[in-house]
């Protein structure tokens, strides 16, 4: 919105061509996503707190999450706002990429709001029954692919990428909407698994959503995509301003939801974030560095499959409690402890993803 603004003003006055550059709007879309969260965050904190919008604790959870009962929860309304309106702010809004990401966002998170919804304000302890809920986010997901196919002009936008090799591209056919389908639907849950302690899903979300704006900036950028020998996708870089956005929401809702959390972001945000992610990767054609970047989400995902299925095939569980970050809290770690060693893990696996730039 405010790019044509200043296309306009820039017949006036030169200077504002300045936010012709890309960079410098995904710089404006991390600060204004953050300053949107700083004064519509403690006013959201007190309508929640004032409605009883608090969060529910598992009984046979670690005994050191019963404090957090009561606690807002549902503020991830707060990150999808603040990337909404930065977004449109400063995106291109005639790139197709922009809209899809978008509606990727908001179509999650408002599954994720009608399942906080059922479980807090109408006491349902199920929310949104599994069945339903999967139905809706594979009616999404395959929304999403399908409009990412049907409107691809490129070969290269449909082909898999297979990082530290120059010249691997695979050609996907219709597949593509098959594994697109799975990246978007399987990150959104993965996020969702992972949002367990105070602010252990949000800081990986942003690093990883950082990093992917630097891939979208680099392939959509026609130089510096022949350079690093990656696909040019055109109009792939004005992702960066999403991207920007995401990051500046997230920074933004983590200064609450640091440990300990004045609010939790629920399964509206986390849904959410979590589409996110696995669609711009999608877009700049990042699919399996998504997998090494987002190597906690895996991992967290993972040990829910490896317990589900070990307890049913034999009676016994792998973990002390799945997903993993339970199972470290249960062997005597402080939550605070298995936060920032998430962290630290989540930041070795981003620039291990960044590196695949350069190391082909």
């Amino acid at each position: 919105m405010l790019l044509y603004l200043s296309e306009m003003l820039a017949d006036t006055y030169s200077g504002f061509s300045v936010f012709q550059y890309l960079t410098l709007r995904a710089i404006l879309g991390v600060l204004t996503a953050l300053v949107i969260s700083f004064i519509v965050g403690p006013t959201l904190i007190r309508k929640l707190s004032s409605r009883q919008i608090g969060q529910q604790i598992r009984a046979d959870g670690p005994q050191s999450h019963l404090s957090k009962a009561g606690t807002p929860t549902m503020g991830g309304a707060l990150i999808i706002v603040a990337i909404g309106i930065s977004t449109l702010l400063w995106a291109d809004l005639e790139n197709r990429y922009i809209w899809i990401v978008l509606f990727a966002t908001f179509s999650f998170g408002a599954i994720g709001w009608v399942d906080d919804y059922k479980k807090i304000i109408k006491q349902d302890s199920a929310g949104l029954k599994s069945r339903y809920k999967y139905f809706f986010q594979s009616v999404a997901g395959f929304v999403i692919a399908v409009a990412l196919y049907m409107t691809a002009t490129l070969p290269a936008e449909t082909h898999l990428i297979v990082p530290f090799f120059k010249s691997v591209s695979i050609d996907m056919g219709l597949f593509f909407i098959v594994l697109t389908y799975f990246v978007i639907v399987g990150t959104s849950n993965a996020v969702n698994l992972t949002d367990g302690l105070d602010g252990l899903a949000i800081l990986p979300s942003v690093m990883v959503g950082g990093a992917l704006g630097i891939f979208a900036y680099l392939t959509g950028h026609v130089k510096f995509a022949e350079y690093l020998s990656i696909p040019y996708i055109p109009g792939a870089g004005e992702v960066g301003v999403f991207c920007g956005a995401m990051v500046g929401a997230g920074l933004g809702f983590l200064w609450f939801n640091t440990y300990p959390a004045q609010v939790f972001m629920g399964d509206v945000g986390a849904l959410a974030l979590g589409a996110a992610l696995g669609v711009v990767a999608v877009i700049v054609r990042q699919e399996l560095v998504l997998f090494i970047m987002g190597g906690v989400f895996v991992m967290e995902t993972v040990s829910v499959i490896l317990q589900v299925a070990s307890f049913k095939l034999t009676g016994k569980r792998i973990f002390r409690m799945a997903p993993l970050h339970h199972h470290f809290e249960l062997k005597g770690w402080p939550e605070p402890r298995v936060i920032v060693r998430f962290w630290v893990i989540t930041v070795i696996l981003v620039l291990v993803g960044l590196a695949t730039l350069k190391l082909r």
